[in-house]
């Protein structure tokens, strides 16, 4: 059963979230995680969303989608038998056919849980008023080898067009990784630290490309006559090495917004636990759901805390249910799992 919100523009699944979550984890079907995304003009995006919802409902896909004027960006997982068949019918569409698929690297098939289609204004969240600029001016594509190449150049500078909780797990080698919030904060942001290198090869890269579309386009509106942009984001370069056995110059782990929180693409830990200093790189969300902070926690502390992010909230999840939605009444952290993660609470934070 699902439920459309016309006023919020959302088609979702409407049974129990923890009944599907705990459904999820005790199947042993076999999921594949992917993203894909593609701007293009969509006229009506309502009638594409309910259409799109049907046809992907009908596969079993799980996942978060978003729609705009402006084209379509999705998260999603599919089950590996309906897989030739999902992607078929992705090919039916004129705007979609072809279209790359970036399939995730470390994947437990545990990702998603439900499908969720969401009409929004942007496809990604960026303050760009897009009538000042020409937004298919983009930065030109590069290969992962075609990276590597530049980057040993001395005049390549290398943006993390990311979040802070991304690029603190990890980031490329040598990498300017602005300490932001979200992805509209950093463009000004990125363009003050490059003011003085308009003359340099830059070259910015986020977690699958749809970010640096528009970025590259931006910067080079704003100036920047040698922009690139890593094509496919740190997935597809994670794949290409992996096949073509080149170095691999991403360090730790690359965060993704789904349930598994990120995926390898290298053995090294660059980020510690923020509770107790140890080496670690595992996200999680507190459990209090009256919190549902994000941040980084070792095994240990995972232990010792019950999962929260502090004394506090593991004293909350210890009381009786009824006392615990007494002290969050009015308060809704269930969109917030993504948000931020910084806290007072959170000693070893960056």
């Amino acid at each position: 059963m699902f439920e459309n919100h016309s006023c919020k523009m959302i088609l979702h699944n409407r049974v129990n979230r923890e009944l599907l979550k705990e459904k999820l984890h005790q199947s042993d079907e076999s999921r594949v995680t992917l993203s894909f995304y593609k701007y293009f003009k969509i006229d009506d995006t309502k009638s594409f969303r309910d259409q799109f919802y049907a046809e992907l409902y009908e596969y079993g896909v799980f996942g978060r989608i978003y729609v705009a004027e402006e084209g379509v960006n999705a998260q999603i997982s599919v089950p590996e038998s309906k897989f030739s068949d999902f992607k078929s019918s992705i090919d039916r569409h004129d705007n979609l056919k072809g279209i790359r698929l970036n399939i995730a690297i470390d994947d437990d098939g545990k990702s998603f849980y439900k499908l969720k289609i969401q009409i929004r204004h942007k496809i990604v969240a960026d303050g760009l008023n897009d009538s000042t600029f020409d937004v298919t001016n983009r930065g030109i594509h590069l290969s992962a080898e075609e990276f590597n190449k530049l980057a040993a150049d001395p005049d390549t500078v290398i943006v993390d067009m990311r979040n802070h909780y991304e690029s603190e797990v990890g980031h490329f080698e040598n990498a300017i990784t602005p300490d932001v919030d979200t992805f509209r904060e950093s463009l000004p942001i990125v363009e003050e630290l490059l003011n003085d290198k308009k003359d340099k090869n830059i070259v910015m890269y986020c977690t699958g490309g749809i970010r640096c579309e528009k970025a590259s386009a931006y910067y080079k509106h704003k100036g920047f006559s040698k922009v690139y942009q890593l094509d496919g984001g740190i997935i597809e370069y994670a794949r290409q090495i992996k096949k073509q056995g080149l170095e691999n110059k991403f360090r730790g782990k690359n965060f993704v917004f789904d349930e598994r929180l990120g995926e390898r693409i290298s053995d090294e830990v660059i980020s510690v636990c923020h509770q107790c200093g140890e080496k670690a790189d595992a996200h999680t969300n507190c459990k209090n759901d009256g919190c549902h902070l994000l941040f980084i926690q070792c095994e240990k502390c995972a232990e010792k805390y019950s999962g929260c992010c502090s004394e506090e909230c593991n004293e909350i999840i210890h009381l009786p249910e009824e006392k615990q939605e007494a002290l969050r009444k009015g308060i809704n952290k269930g969109r917030q799992v993504f948000k931020k993660g910084r806290s007072e609470k959170l000693v070893y934070k960056k």
